[in-house]
């Protein structure tokens, strides 16, 4: 009977034997798709990690990240040693002992199984730590792709998979040193907090790196690593302390650490300094936000996946530059918008049309567009009156404040008093660029990305005013005129059929006409729009539209922006992305009606600068692969547009407007950085204060500004206050000043405040207009009136800017 017995079991053991290695190899080789496939054993040599791409700014700063899950790769070397023996103690101790698979701890699973369910004592699991890192790599439990005719059975599914990370763990041993595979586990690993890896998670916690983490911290990471979200130190900070101090524990139990040390810390507080990544935060927000549309276009064409491949991609953003630009909108804003509510205060409702009165049913007719009532409407069948009751619930939400700590507040509010409250903010856009490189080294998009979402630099279309003035001057320029040409400050019309209207077209100044003669600089530095008039009443204004579009880039630039609204049909009879959104060839232009954006016109002006060359404007310099290989290097399209002749004198001719008597940016005067110093620019006022611009440089930068709400229809009241001048120019000036009061940033990027230089050739012009006759121009010296675009004060005070 006992050798019966003993023959029994033999026989069983080997049966069982050969049944488990059958079941292995039949499941390696997925017989008859019973259990679904393994991962390509090719795939282990290079196994994806899902790495975030990262921009950096080009003095090396680090502006953002482009990912799925926030994660960056680390090596062995960058790795703390407390963090590698938390590890170790608290997850897999003989993992230098065995080769993927801990029998030892896997044959221990139904002790602890049963004294949990009994006692209900300390859970245990018997994966290893390369175990782990094979169903988090392949996802084995999660890929459809992996799933065989058996998956869908319940529990058998999970012998499957455990097999399955079986084979898998013990090809990444083969594969893979322990070091390596220590290091991929932390590689992948979720830590919660939108933090995957370690070096992500060391970042968001505690705001170091690997290689500084110390035993608490280093216990804490590794602890909450078995549920992110129940052991969250931020949500759950008790659960989180009772984790660290049981790896504490551990480490303690194993030898990592003595028992006076482990009474140490496990005494310590979590000391964290939180801090979650996303695209809310950091510099350029809106740049990173606009460029990435350029760099998702260029994966598409390259087969790369953005927001998983690890790119390294480098900007022409200087973070210093940056960090300046910012700060001038965010001071000057705050002023205007302190300005604005001032001035609307007790006057109703901003929202006005062209006659001042307020335009009925504005909230109900914008709200209409927002995506909370898209989706009551969706809710409610269409039903108006269940959507409007809802609309005026009153419910906590967090809103923008320019006076809440940083620039958040909680209140009470319905949708209805939410859409009236952001309606009232005046919106920026801002930016400067090189223009002999065409390097862009700030962008200010808005005045706060996470509530505001729309790029006011290259999205935003908005009428240039006046600023549009110096193309027209230009063409003048290269035709007949000189900077002291005469021009007469009266009336001038256009047929019908010369403006393309219903009616003939008389464009008007500020207030009357003064009749008084001017040179061309003086018309242009006091923006004259009778002046301007003239010109294109003489030039035509369909030259005027195709100079605009052929000499300053804005075909290149509406061709790249808006090709993709061309069809194919319309490519083949050679239509192109700027005949969707042209510069019209009529006389109105010479003032500024057609859109614009800040993008293009500060590409624009660069041409004048930069001695008649125009440079496509460049925010890349190069992407590379998460291994260092240069993919892609971006070099600027130039082309010669204007002879330096024409180029010169118009950068003379912007000089005027804070060296003319009445010039419009006369406000220029007050800041340092003028003092010894040439800077040329133009202001832009539309007819109703819907926007302000201006628009300048210096030898170094070009800079542009729109200023405005959302809505053209909100705005001042006046264009005492709306004026380009006032609205505009400040945040030109403060962003200016902050650049050249920074010695070591000049000297490094070799910027020089100063004049402009002379011109390399002889021009033939006279430029002191004070040698013709006397009586054929008005007073030189004169104080501004107010038939200019932008009506002002007098100045109180030599050297008194706008006021």
């Amino acid at each position: 009977m006992y050798l019966k017995t003993i023959k029994a079991l033999w026989i069983l053991f080997f049966v069982g034997l050969i049944s488990i290695i059958i079941f292995g190899v039949s499941l390696k080789n997925n017989w008859f798709n019973l259990y679904g496939k393994l991962p390509d054993p090719s795939v282990l040599e290079n196994p994806d990690r899902n790495e975030a791409s990262e921009l950096y700014s080009a003095d090396g700063v680090l502006l953002g990240k482009y990912f799925r899950e926030n994660r960056k790769k680390v090596e062995y070397d960058e790795l703390s040693e407390d963090l590698k023996n938390a590890l170790e103690a608290s997850e897999d101790i003989r993992f230098y002992q065995h080769s993927g698979i801990d029998f030892k701890a896997t044959l221990a699973v139904p002790y602890y199984l049963a004294k949990y369910v009994i006692s209900k004592g300390k859970r245990r699991g018997s994966s290893t730590i390369t175990q782990q890192l094979a169903k988090n790599l392949f996802k084995i439990r999660r890929d459809e792709n992996l799933e065989g005719r058996l998956s869908s059975i319940k529990y058998l599914d999970l012998v499957i998979n455990k097999f399955k990370e079986w084979i898998v763990a013990v090809e990444l041993e083969t594969a893979y040193t322990k070091r390596e595979i220590l290091t991929m586990y932390l590689n992948t690993v979720d830590f919660g907090s939108n933090s995957f890896g370690i070096h992500t998670a060391a970042q968001t916690f505690f705001s170091t790196t690997p290689d500084s983490l110390n035993i608490p911290q280093s216990a804490l990471l590794i602890g909450i690593l078995q549920a992110p979200s129940s052991y969250s130190p931020v949500y759950n900070p008790d659960k989180a302390i009772t984790v660290r101090n049981n790896v504490i524990g551990q480490m303690a139990k194993y030898g990592f650490i003595t028992k006076e040390e482990k009474e140490k810390y496990i005494a310590t507080d979590l000391e964290l300094e939180y801090n979650v990544e996303n695209h809310n935060k950091g510099l350029a927000q809106y740049f990173r936000a606009e460029v990435v549309k350029d760099i998702r276009r260029f994966c598409r064409e390259k087969g790369l996946d953005l927001y998983g491949d690890g790119l390294k991609i480098y900007s022409t953003i200087d973070s210093r530059i940056q960090i300046k630009a910012e700060a001038a909108v965010k001071k000057h804003m705050m002023e205007q918008q302190t300005l604005f509510d001032e001035h609307w205060k007790g006057h109703g409702d901003p929202w006005r049309d062209r006659e001042g009165e307020v335009i009925p049913n504005f909230l109900p007719m914008s709200i209409r567009r927002t995506a909370v009532w898209k989706g009551l409407n969706k809710q409610y069948g269409g039903d108006s009156l269940k959507i409007d009751k809802a609309l005026k619930v009153k419910k906590k939400m967090r809103v923008f404040s320019w006076n809440a700590p940083n620039y958040e507040k909680d209140t009470v509010m319905s949708s209805y008093d939410s859409l009236r409250y952001y309606k009232m903010f005046l919106q920026v856009g801002m930016m400067s660029m090189e223009p002999k490189t065409g390097n862009i080294k700030a962008w200010v998009g808005g005045i706060n990305y996470k509530y505001f979402k729309y790029d006011h630099v290259r999205l935003g279309y908005r009428q240039p005013g006046s600023t549009f003035k110096p193309f027209l001057y230009a063409k003048a320029l290269e035709d007949r005129f000189q900077p002291c040409s005469p021009v007469t400050d009266l009336p001038i019309t256009f047929t019908a059929e010369e403006a393309m209207a219903d009616k003939p077209w008389t464009p008007k100044n500020a207030d009357s006409y003064s009749g008084k003669t001017y040179t061309l600089r003086q018309a242009m530095s006091r923006s004259i729009n009778t002046a301007a008039a003239y010109l294109v009443k003489v030039l035509g204004a369909p030259n005027l539209s195709r100079y605009a579009r052929d000499k300053f880039g804005f075909k290149f630039i509406r061709d790249k922006m808006f090709n993709y609204m061309v069809s194919d049909d319309e490519r083949a009879r050679g239509i192109t992305g700027y005949d969707k959104k042209p510069i019209a060839g009529v006389p109105s232009l010479c003032l500024g009606t057609e859109d614009v954006s800040v993008y293009e016109m500060v590409t624009a002006y660069s041409v004048f600068i930069n001695k008649g060359t125009w440079t496509e404007p460049q925010f890349l310099t190069r992407i590379e692969d998460k291994y260092g290989k240069v993919l892609k290097e971006f070099t600027p399209k130039k082309e010669e547009v204007l002879n330096e002749k024409t180029a010169w004198l118009m950068t003379y001719m912007l000089r005027g407007t804070s060296e003319e008597s009445g010039g419009t940016a006369l406000r220029l005067n007050r800041y340092k950085f003028k003092k010894d110093s040439h800077v040329a620019g133009k202001t832009g006022t539309t007819a109703n204060f819907s926007d302000a611009w201006f628009m300048g440089f210096t030898n170094d930068l070009v800079t542009g500004v729109w200023c405005g709400a959302e809505d053209r229809s909100v705005h001042f009241r006046t264009i005492k206050y709306g004026q380009g001048a006032r609205q505009a120019l400040p945040a030109f000036a403060y962003f200016m000043e902050d650049v050249y009061e920074d010695k070591k940033l000049c000297k490094e990027l070799h910027y020089n405040k100063g004049y402009f230089p002379e011109p390399s050739m002889n021009l033939g012009v006279e430029l002191d207009c004070s040698k013709f006759d006397p009586d054929q121009f008005g007073d030189f010296d004169a104080e501004p009136d107010s038939t200019m675009e932008e009506q002002y004060e007098a100045p109180t005070e030599v050297g008194d800017g706008i006021l």
